[in-house]
């Protein structure tokens, strides 16, 4: 059931985003009185599911759900139809008209993207407001899982800077670490400030899986105490703290690991009730149980509500933070080593939106798929707007169009390239599900 319901989200966000797309070449398209022969959500190489023409363009849904397209007369595009470009240029033709409604065209389906996003971002930010943890509000430290402990950290550090840039908000500690190919971390240990240098090689292994990296420490409350085992014997009740096991300060995610290796035997816990600190010894089961249920103290987040017109600016900001993540992530792939192997596709991609159905998570993961797509669009690829803008540009500045074979190359050498990736990114996806 979860599978679906990612599949579910991942294509009725894709379908979103590639018809507001598509129809923002269309749009631009008409405008100019330029004719466009088809406009497709998917491709439909051979066949189509559906489809209908009104006017002069054809209307319809592909089986290939890897993009859509719109066919404008009078451009080399996706459907290589040389046979027209051989025929005198028509009025109604995007080669006839001038460079500047030719780049407008262009521009105008990841133009679309972008403001999607911005629109998206904007209302998420007026309907939920923003949250984040600062990092003085982190006030046990970190609990750090098996890669984190390699690079050097250990339980209970303070973050206080990632390549001496100090840090404020623990929930962007990972990403820092990631998109400034941080050479060091530095941490409050035991009172001091402790430098911990990180190689290529950690960085590698943060990229392969930066989930868990580190997460807060929490205090432990009990929540409920179980009859008959050494809890209840013990005195132990509802509200109470456990704050050391023996000698050891103890936390939510370490209590389990401590007291399984004093399986049938005592232990002496410090324990905190009603604001008074005393010691109880308690006996832990042969099964490694102490006999309580547990829950954490709440860690203070800072949240902030917007008005509409306040939400504007923050929309614009989310959007632009975006666009550099993505340039930083782009950046990642060319100059970390092993980077590349962490690339996903549409599994990857799918994943992102979760198991639950959750509108707020589908909207803003919709937000930064949408403008994911328009900076990957916007690259100088050819195949990809882009890679025509690249040529428009060309055209406008020296006065000279490309040849008609220059541009056929082009989109064959741009489509080879982007089949590769997707087929290289693809078998990633499939080899991590294998590997699992």
């Amino acid at each position: 059931m979860g599978i679906l319901v990612e599949v579910s989200q991942f294509l009725l966000s894709l379908s979103i985003l590639i018809l507001l797309h598509e129809a923002g070449h269309f749009t631009a398209a008409r405008i100019f009185k330029i004719r466009v022969e088809k406009f497709y959500l998917f491709f439909d190489p051979w066949f189509s599911l559906f489809k209908y023409k009104k006017g002069e363009t054809e209307y319809g849904i592909g089986w290939l759900p890897l993009g859509g397209y719109v066919k404008i007369s009078g451009m080399i595009d996706e459907s290589m139809d040389k046979e027209q470009m051989k025929l005198p240029p028509q009025p109604w033709e995007f080669r006839a008209k001038p460079g500047w409604q030719r780049l407008i065209v262009m521009v105008a389906g990841v133009t679309v993207n972008f403001i999607l996003g911005f629109v998206i971002f904007t209302i998420l930010t007026c309907v939920n407001g923003t949250s984040y943890l600062p990092m003085k509000n982190v006030k046990y430290g970190i609990y750090c899982d098996s890669l984190a402990m390699n690079v050097g950290l250990k339980n209970t550090d303070t973050i206080v800077a990632v390549n001496g840039k100090s840090v404020n908000r623990f929930d962007s500690v990972t990403m820092d670490i990631i998109f400034e190919k941080a050479k060091s971390i530095q941490v409050l240990r035991n009172g001091k400030v402790v430098n911990i240098p990180i190689s290529e090689d950690n960085l590698s292994a943060l990229l392969g899986d930066a989930k868990g990296f580190i997460e807060p420490l929490y205090a432990i409350k009990i929540d409920s105490v179980l009859p008959g085992l050494g809890a209840e014997k013990a005195g132990l009740k509802k509200g109470d703290r456990i704050v050391k096991v023996d000698s050891t300060d103890i936390y939510y995610q370490t209590l389990s690991s401590t007291i399984q290796k004093s399986k049938n035997k005592d232990v002496l816990l410090t324990v905190v009730s009603n604001g008074n600190t005393h010691t109880v010894p308690v006996h832990v089961s042969d099964s490694g149980k102490l006999g309580v249920g547990l829950t954490t103290d709440t860690l203070h987040y800072i949240h902030t509500n917007y008005s509409f017109f306040q939400s504007i600016p923050m929309g614009v900001h989310a959007t632009f933070a975006t666009i550099g993540s993505l340039a930083k992530q782009l950046n990642i792939i060319f100059t970390v080593k092993g980077a590349h192997k962490q690339v996903g596709s549409f599994i990857t991609i799918a994943k992102g939106y979760g198991k639950v159905w959750d509108w707020d998570r589908f909207w803003a993961f919709t937000a930064f798929i949408s403008v994911m797509l328009a900076f990957i669009n916007i690259l100088p690829i050819p195949a990809l707007d882009g890679g025509h803008v690249m040529f428009l540009l060309y055209e406008m500045i020296t006065g000279r169009k490309p040849s008609e074979k220059v541009m056929e190359y082009a989109q064959w050498v741009g489509m080879i390239l982007l089949l590769t990736v997707i087929v290289y990114a693809n078998g990633l996806d499939i080899g991590r599900l294998l590997h699992k």
